[in-house]
């Protein structure tokens, strides 16, 4: 889906918008070492100038980006620890030194460049060649590097990163994936770092991607949750670490398939971490994995330099349970004696150990979450609220364009309280956005429905806004989503047809609506007819739907165009 920016207009500079600001404040608050790192996806328009790319002004694109980084800090006093550059796109060498240079010149030399979240080429030949450019990137990150880094990077020195990573279905083989990876970016790859996407999955399970996060938070309505299997193949790592700890140098490799790394404090603290997933029980969503074995072993570690002094340490198991479907996770054991600097470990496969000096660690033992409860099937939202404590309106999630709060200050009163459609150009996209904006919600697996709503349209002459039932895709694949769209425009016509891009027309008319003024649609959708309501009249009816047979409401604009919506209800 679509967040909003900070600065939807080149005019504009709003640092309360979306749910980011909320999430990295509350991290912060549970562990105030956390970093925090930016990376953008798509720019708004304006930012290119009509063109379809971010480079073209860099000093544009520098001054949005280092707003973003000021307004954090003025409004949220949160400290960024890294930016990127463009996510998964090109970068420009000149963008990237000019960056830094705006970075300096407001005061934030600590903030560290991240490039260029891609592949590990070409920017890392870049960096040989551009003695200028490897002085101004910290880190080399590459998205889903599959434990493996080049040649190129190692030779540029720079710490290496898997700043995108996973991305992989939240079950036991999803934590298989993690808990390899987390270990492997390091053995195989020499990377410090791997960032999984994504953090939580808390959008509609049918879109793209459904539940690829380390967690499932997916019905704001009921509460209910689920801390899956990888929160705590996480916690093995991140419980025992920090930020800051150095990975020692060894041949992380075990000789009957698996891996372990080590990590010090330098303060004489110890954390070994050891996995032995197998292959098909660690397969990622990508790169594809090539075959290998694991099988069980005895496995005997042999401590020296400072810490041949160690004589206990402490012991955390998981145990991925395929056959059996029951998992150990994350407990703790009895501590393991350490007999002049050498202990051994008898290891199954599909189990995750961590071995720490360190006497800290726990397993939650959390309240029970509410119960999962569908999406209530009948919801309405009249947008009426004064000090609203995020800019957009709960489970409504925008696939294209943006819908906020809007107070309508001229209003005689029906219609003060509106939820509008903000993004009027284009953004420089990071995937094919739709041409039209739309905004999802409900239940995928609704059939029949009632979807009535009041729409204001602002743009004169080709504006045009709709409401939908059926609505069967979003995410990257927006541009193809079908449904049923009752569509209204500012010439007095009307259409119904069976795609978000209107190329499948249904059925159209004459209709009387004009723009800047409130008219209220109502769709009705029933087995495999639908029909159209229009200021509580019939406009048209009995036209056959067929596929998709199912799927959520939403609305939307024709176009990037101002529009006001108000008492959506959903029966």
């Amino acid at each position: 889906g679509t967040e909003p920016s900070h600065m939807h207009y080149e005019n504009d500079e709003n640092y309360f918008r979306g749910y980011e600001w909320w999430l990295m404040k509350e991290a912060k608050k549970r562990n105030p070492n956390i970093k925090l790192i930016g990376l953008p996806w798509a720019f708004p328009g304006w930012i290119g100038k009509g063109e379809n790319w971010p480079y073209d002004y860099p000093d544009v694109t520098a001054y949005y980006i280092v707003s973003w980084i000021l307004g954090a800090k003025q409004y949220h006093d949160l400290d960024i620890d890294y930016v990127g550059i463009w996510n998964e796109r090109a970068f420009s060498s000149k963008y990237i030194k000019l960056l830094r240079y705006t970075l300096d010149k407001r005061g934030l030399e600590q903030v560290r460049i991240i490039a260029s979240d891609r592949l590990w080429e070409p920017i890392s030949f870049v960096l040989l060649i551009d003695s200028e450019l490897h002085g101004v990137v910290d880190v080399i990150g590459a998205h889903y590097p599959g434990t493996k880094t080049v040649k190129n990077a190692l030779l540029t020195e720079k710490k290496l990163w898997s700043s995108e990573d996973y991305s992989t279905f939240n079950d036991e083989v999803g934590a298989g994936c993690w808990a390899r990876i987390l270990n492997q970016n390091y053995v195989n790859g020499n990377m410090t770092s791997t960032i999984a996407w994504n953090l939580v999955a808390s959008y509609y399970e049918e879109l793209p991607f459904g539940r690829c996060g380390l967690m499932t938070a997916q019905e704001p309505w009921s509460g209910h949750y689920k801390v899956e299997a990888p929160i705590w193949i996480t916690a093995h790592t991140t419980q025992f670490t920090q930020p800051g700890w150095s990975y020692l140098q060894v041949d992380g490799h075990l000789e009957g398939g698996g891996s372990f790394v080590a990590l010090t404090d330098g303060l004489g603290n110890l954390t070994i971490i050891i996995e032995t997933m197998t292959h098909n029980h660690s397969q990622c969503i990508r790169p594809p994995l090539r075959h290998f074995s694991v099988k069980p072993q005895r496995a005997t570690f042999y401590l020296k330099g400072s810490f041949y002094m160690v004589e206990t340490l402490q012991v955390w198991h998981s145990r991925l349970g395929f056959q059996s479907g029951n998992s150990t996770l994350f407990q703790q054991l009895h501590p393991l004696n350490v007999w002049r600097g050498r202990f051994s470990l008898d290891l199954d496969v599909d189990e995750v150990y961590t071995l720490t000096t360190l006497k800290i660690g726990q397993k939650c033992v959390c309240q029970e979450p509410p119960p999962p409860q569908p999406f209530p099937s009948n919801y309405r939202d009249d947008f009426n609220i004064r000090n609203p404590p995020f800019s957009e309106a709960p489970n409504f999630a925008d696939q294209t364009g943006v819908f906020e709060y809007f107070v309508n200050a001229s209003d005689p009163g029906d219609h003060v309280f509106t939820l509008r459609q903000v993004v009027v150009q284009r953004p420089i996209t990071w995937v094919s956005d739709a041409d039209q904006t739309i905004s999802i919600i409900g239940n995928f697996q609704w059939v029949n429905m009632t979807v009535t709503c009041d729409i204001y349209i602002e743009k004169q002459r080709d504006g045009g806004v709709f409401i939908a039932g059926r609505v069967d895709n979003g995410g990257i694949y927006v541009r193809r989503t079908k449904g049923v769209f009752f569509w209204v425009f500012a010439d007095g016509t009307y259409r119904v047809t069976r795609d978000l891009a209107g190329e499948e027309i249904l059925m159209k008319g004459l209709s009387g609506v004009r723009d800047n003024a409130w008219h209220t649609l109502t769709l009705n959708i029933q087995g495999s007819s639908a029909s159209g309501l229009l200021n509580g009249y019939p406009l048209w009816e009995n036209v056959t739907v067929s596929k998709p047979s199912n799927g959520w409401a939403a609305l939307g604009t024709r176009s990037f165009e101002f529009a006001q919506f108000d008492n959506f209800h959903i029966e």
